[in-house]
């Protein structure tokens, strides 16, 4: 594949994973009701197999750790970018630390890592895949946002693994 067509691509994903990350952030860190609910029952759940200390925490700080998370992914996609606009409004001393292709390859496995894990609690605890919160469903939203990111997560990771430019 040809390096314009891999940059565009590479963008475009990692332009939707850090929509994604970046709108849900207040949600996650202002501590909303959705997000309280969401992360209680997994952290229900989490006590009833790894100890109650272990669920409260979750329940309490999850949130504020994969918000956290998600930031950070979003600061490595975007890097590149912002040292591109550095270097173009003559700001010598922006940083030419590493090719765009690493800098997603590596946000690229982040963002797969931290949907890997909530597609997993999304399957396999009762949150499921359609969360149901106040009697208002989400239409399965957020598990399918997960899993796409998830998997183009990988793909980011794999365009841009020979990719160094």
């Amino acid at each position: 594949m040809n390096h314009t067509i891999r940059a565009i691509l590479s963008w475009a994903i990692s332009a939707w994973a850090c929509k994604v990350f970046l709108f849900s952030l207040p949600y996650k860190f202002a501590n909303h009701a959705d997000t309280q609910y969401i992360f209680g029952v997994i952290g229900e759940w989490l006590g009833g197999i790894l100890g109650a200390a272990v669920g409260r925490w979750f329940a309490e700080f999850g949130a504020y750790t994969v918000g956290g998370f998600e930031l950070l992914t979003s600061v490595v996609l975007l890097l590149p970018a912002l040292f591109w606009a550095l270097g173009k409004v003559g700001w010598s001393a922006a940083p030419r630390l590493a090719p765009r292709a690493q800098y997603h390859r590596i946000g690229g496995l982040m963002a797969a890592a931290v949907m890997a894990g909530a597609a997993f609690f999304h399957l396999f605890t009762p949150l499921g895949v359609e969360v149901l919160h106040q009697g208002k469903s989400d239409g399965g939203s957020l598990f399918y946002a997960a899993v796409s990111i998830f998997v183009l997560g990988l793909v980011l990771f794999l365009l841009n693994l020979r990719n160094e430019k």
